[in-house]
């Protein structure tokens, strides 16, 4: 076993990295991406929309799901040390499974599709931005809140 973070990107064609690959990793990511993908659907199902119509809730979903990955990965690799399970569970899992980008390119397509083009390309520009700026803000935020209470204590 190691302490460092084990990275969900493993090509399983190399017999090194898929050594990296063990249950606990992959019930971890199960369980979140589980977790995950129900938020997203409760969230999508309060915010429905039509094929022509801004999809509020893939937007919602991908920004603030951009917004905590920005805090997670500072919290785990600045503030705390985490349980090598927190990034698998949290990041690859809940996160992975709330986010979702490929919703959002179908999306662009069915605005596309609906005659709504300018909707897609808006829908299409905004989202690359404010995940972006999320993500940043996230991570931001944490550092600043981070440095805070090191200094209250």
């Amino acid at each position: 076993m190691t302490d460092r973070p084990i990275d969900p990107d493993v090509d399983l064609h190399i017999p090194a990295q898929r050594a990296e690959l063990h249950w606990p990793v992959l019930v971890a990511i199960a369980a979140g991406g589980a977790l995950g993908a129900l938020a997203r659907h409760g969230l999508q199902s309060a915010l429905p929309s039509g094929p022509g119509d801004f999809p509020w809730a893939t937007f919602l979903v991908n920004v603030s799901g951009c917004l905590l990955i920005g805090v997670l990965m500072v919290v785990i690799t600045e503030v705390r040390p985490a349980h090598r399970l927190v990034r698998p569970f949290l990041g690859v899992g809940v996160l992975g499974g709330y986010t979702t980008f490929s919703t959002y390119v179908v999306d662009i397509q069915r605005a596309v599709a609906a005659g709504a083009a300018l909707t897609g390309l808006v829908y299409l520009a905004a989202t690359l931005v404010t995940a972006l700026a999320a993500v940043l803000a996230g991570m931001w935020l944490t550092r600043r809140i981070a440095r805070m209470l090191a200094g209250v204590r």
